[in-house]
């Protein structure tokens, strides 16, 4: 007896190990079970669970664990199912040992839920994409979003709003996104029909990003003024929004906006979302040279993010020098950069703000100067650099950049002394944004607010309480007195 209990006691650990880390395809099993639940609850929050936990696993598929799911969540001889084992590589042998062992524990369940479906097509297309097997994972999406059509039902929503951008990112990656303009407006239409906001939200920004990727700006803008307003459910969603909308201003040179809508993006974004805050950084540098301001030196040093903004740094340097030759230099060295991130049309424009910049420095650095000497210094390479020259300080002393005049006789550009800043309404402007955005950053914090659900009902139940208490009271008062006249 001693000996068997000691054996019993050795050999316990080697169990305990084998069975305390559960497998890819358990785990994919609990998540099933946690959508079935939140699907006959109707509970929203537990898909959404669901769809966190797969994007954690989605390291970890492979084909043959996905071919066991799809045998264990749907039935075998279903379309569903020979559709999307269509769509899977064939199995490795050793995974296919591995799974089978795993599987013969517990008998495959089958489910005929149109949520645990739905599913099925988005874990199929993860590991598509996953696998760059792009032209398999269209289709797969093209079918999903056929079948989802037919489909209204809230606790879909979540699984389909994942479903719409992987089918719009798989059409992206064989470039024939243009393709699928026509089907994604449906699908908003639908998604308005039936309410459905999360849905909303997603295939707008996806629409946005169909646009703006053929620089279809106008008609990007004129769909995003005529979509219905909602409240936004996704902090990714509207971090997108906001920098589909900075890049629309932007372009429509409405700066300011742009700038808001940019460094707010990035401000939301989530720190895990390096790439997308290295876009909207670098939109929101030229949005800033643009407006004549110069970018902080953090700005560049923000962890992470050195390298990918080396380009803009030194394009930043040269505005700020305002050395036109050095503007010119680093927008060669850099085109391929500037091309590829779509700011190159922008960085055209900056040509103006560096002659402006570099000729305000001269502005403060001489009281007198010639022409000739202005063009030498801001390095003018055209035919008449001295006509050139007097046209663009006849534009900045009339925009208000330089206070100047031009003695046309003499060809000398004479500044004037520069006046107390603290004697204009300057600083009154500038307090007046800092307190509109600090209004601004308050009001966002107190919608964003979360509150107990059902708290109203608490009240009620209270007072409802409180009526039968008094009721009670009331009674047994009415008894006491009845007794006393009995009394007596």
């Amino acid at each position: 007896m001693t000996q068997d209990v000691e054996m019993k006691e050795v050999a316990a650990p080697s169990n305990s190990t084998s069975s305390a880390v559960p497998s890819t395809l358990q785990h994919l099993k609990e998540i099933a079970a946690l959508i079935e639940t939140g699907a006959y609850a109707r509970e929203v929050r537990r898909v959404v669970r669901a769809v966190r936990l797969t994007i954690t696993l989605r390291r970890k598929l492979k084909a043959s664990v996905v071919s066991a799911f799809l045998g264990y969540a749907l039935a075998a001889g279903s379309e569903a199912h020979a559709r999307l084992v269509s769509y899977l590589p064939r199995e490795d042998e050793h995974d296919m040992e591995v799974d089978t062992a795993s599987s013969v524990t517990q008998p495959p369940v089958k489910h005929s839920l149109p949520e645990l479906e739905i599913y099925c097509y988005l874990l199929v297309l993860i590991f598509l994409i996953d696998q760059k097997k792009f032209s398999e994972a269209k289709a797969c999406s093209s079918t999903s979003i056929a079948r989802l059509r037919t489909l209204n039902r809230r606790t879909v929503d979540v699984l389909a709003s994942r479903l719409y951008f992987y089918y719009s990112y798989s059409y992206e990656m064989t470039g024939d996104l243009a393709e699928i303009r026509g089907n994604l407006l449906a699908l908003h239409r639908i998604a308005t029909l039936r309410h459905d906001e999360l849905g909303q939200e997603t295939l707008l920004n996806l629409l946005l990003r169909n646009y703006l990727h053929y620089n279809l700006y106008d008609q990007a803008e004129k769909l995003r003024s005529k979509a219905p307003r909602f409240e936004a459910h996704s902090n990714q969603q509207f971090c997108r929004y906001l920098f589909y909308l900075g890049k629309i201003r932007t372009i429509q040179l409405e700066y300011t906006d742009a700038k808001e809508s940019l460094l707010q993006a990035a401000r939301k974004a989530p720190a895990a979302a390096r790439g997308f805050r290295v876009q909207c950084n670098k939109w929101a540098i030229i949005v800033r040279l643009l407006l004549g301001e110069i970018p902080e030196r953090t700005v560049f040093m923000q962890k992470g993010m050195k390298k990918a903004l080396v380009p803009y740094f030194e394009l930043t340097n040269a505005v700020r020098v305002g050395d036109l030759e050095l503007f010119r230099v680093v927008a060669e060295k850099f085109a391929s950069t500037f091309s590829s991130d779509g700011t190159h049309n922008l960085i055209v424009r900056l040509r103006h703000n560096v002659i402006r910049t570099g000729l305000r420095n001269i502005s403060i650095s001489y009281s007198r100067i010639s022409l000739a000497d202005v063009a030498q210094k801001l390095r003018l390479d055209s035919e008449n650099p001295v006509a050139d020259a007097e046209s663009i300080v006849a534009k900045a002393i009339r925009d208000g950049a330089i206070d100047a005049t031009i003695d046309h006789a003499n060809g000398w550009m004479v500044s004037k002394e520069t006046g107390d800043v603290y004697s204009t309404n300057e600083p009154q402007f500038a307090f007046n944004s800092r307190i509109a955005f600090c209004l601004n950053m308050h009001n966002e914090a107190v919608r964003a607010l979360r509150f107990p659900p059902n708290s109203h009902k608490k009240e009620k139940e209270s007072a409802e309480k409180r009526r039968e208490r008094q009721q009670q009271e009331q009674e047994l008062a009415k008894h006491i007195a009845e007794e006393d006249d009995d009394e007596f």
